[in-house]
């Protein structure tokens, strides 16, 4: 008997703790029902026809191969193409936002509305650096979403997409924000933060919201990473914040304008770091100043470490283009670099750029040894390489043999303009600098290599 009551009471418990379990996994996770009958009225599809068929081939083309900017392309043989995406209301009086490659090169916009209602749209402005398209269809009372804060969001927090992935209409995905700040390689500068996430986006997605769990938008899908073609668990969605922004200018005058400072820019690692007498490393390391910029009126040098710029804390390189874009051309703010040591205030009046012209910012080996620390043979260079090389000063590099050179990747064809801050001009104050290095410690090395300067950090070891 008092087996049985035991067997009993301890099935009793195995099911009462089951049923907790369970119960505490239900209201663990997040419901989206009510969200989803809120907000999906405001999110749109869009169909835009091309003037040019070849359009959409050339705009893939221009995204680095493992992103994708996903909208439903429909071919049709003989006829011009449309392609569908996503987008949202956020007026009652008909203004969308979606991606700029949605509409690019558009003869002709189509809004479907959650309530089949179709109606034309006008382009009002587009901005291809962020990605961004303004559209204005003629209805009024129209529903619309509630617009977050891409600021306050935090890595790990819940969110939800809506669209229109593979024509079907209004789908929901949802998952968490992997990270925040993600700066993705494009032909026209990093000035877009990226919130990253793994909600499931596929063709179709393109321009619809990215909700937190409040049912406020926090950001716009636009790419994913994939080796497939298809999901696979990288999606990234521009900041709210940033959209809105571009949506005031576009508003008031059809384009937009960014900051601009003229300083072409690279990662601090380890190594770098160390060579230039550095805590850790952070900052953005400059290395090269456009002539005629806001950098150069203020007084920056290659090889200065930008760490702060108006106010903002540049941790990591990528940091900077996304800082500087956010600032009105003509405003007038500081920045501080790490510069020998110490830490330099410059004041500086932001430049604007042009997407046009502005970017953001192998050779052979011999395998004899030379007589110099670095294991590496230079010549002086004549007038005619320098304008070709794009060196205003420095020494060519026409031998790589054993040494700090060889190991830190300097080849045949590289121009040496700066070795420890000191520039160098010619084979004798390339030697009078090598005389002077220190043993054991990594120093800065600025050359420029296929007409782009960077830094290395080599050590001489004895």
């Amino acid at each position: 008997m008092h087996l049985m009551k035991n067997i009993f009471l301890g099935s009793f418990f195995v099911l009462l703790s089951a049923l907790s379990l369970d119960s505490l996994a239900r209201t663990s996770l997040p419901d989206f029902t009510s969200l989803v009958t809120d907000a999906s009225p405001a999110v749109v599809n869009i169909t835009a026809t091309r003037k040019d068929p070849d359009v959409l081939q050339n705009n893939q083309e221009q995204v680095p191969e493992m992103l994708r900017r996903f909208f439903r392309d429909y071919q049709q043989r003989g006829t011009p193409r449309p392609a569908t995406g996503s987008g949202f209301l956020i007026s009652s009086d008909g203004y969308v936002l979606t991606n700029h490659h949605v509409v690019q090169d558009a003869a002709e916009i189509l809004v479907a509305l959650s309530d089949r209602r179709e109606r034309e749209a006008v382009l009002i402005g587009a901005d291809p650096v962020s990605d961004l398209a303004l559209l204005k269809i003629d209805a009024t009372d129209l529903p619309v979403v509630t617009i977050g804060s891409s600021e306050s969001l935090e890595v790990g927090e819940w969110v939800m997409a809506i669209g229109s992935p593979f024509g079907f209409e209004l789908s929901v995905t949802a998952g968490i924000v992997s990270a925040k700040g993600r700066s993705l390689p494009d032909e026209l500068g990093n000035y877009v933060p990226f919130i990253q996430t793994d909600v499931a986006i596929n063709p179709g997605n393109s321009g619809g919201p990215l909700f937190n769990l409040d049912g406020k938008v926090v950001g716009i899908n636009s790419q994913i990473f994939t080796r497939s073609g298809g999901f696979m668990g990288l999606s990234f969605a521009i900041p709210i914040d940033v959209a809105m922004e571009v949506v005031a200018q576009l508003k008031e005058k059809g384009s937009v304008s960014r900051g601009w400072l003229g300083v072409q820019i690279q990662r601090v690692d380890r190594d770098l770091a160390e060579s230039f007498g550095l805590d850790r490393a952070a900052g953005a390391l400059v290395t090269r100043v456009f002539a005629d910029s806001p950098a150069a009126a203020a007084g920056v040098r290659e090889g200065d470490i930008i760490v702060e710029f108006g106010g903002r804390v540049i941790d990591l390189s990528s940091d900077l283009p996304h800082v500087v874009g956010r600032f009105k051309a003509g405003s007038e703010t500081h920045l501080v670099v790490e510069r020998s040591g110490e830490s330099v205030k410059l004041p500086v009046k932001v430049g604007e750029l042009d997407t046009d012209t502005t970017p953001l910012a192998s050779g052979q080996t011999r395998p004899e040894p030379t007589n110099n620390r670095l294991g590496l043979e230079v010549r002086a260079m004549s007038a005619e390489e320098k304008v070709a090389l794009d060196a205003a000063q420095g020494v060519l590099v026409i031998g790589v043999g054993p040494g700090p050179g060889a190991s830190g990747n300097i080849t045949v064809g590289d121009v040496i303009t700066t070795i420890n801050s000191q520039w160098v001009d010619s084979v004798t104050e390339f030697n009078s600098v090598m005389a002077t290095l220190p043993v054991g410690v990594a120093v800065p090395v600025r050359i420029i290599r296929a007409k782009q300067p960077q830094f290395i950090a080599l050590k001489i070891d004895s």
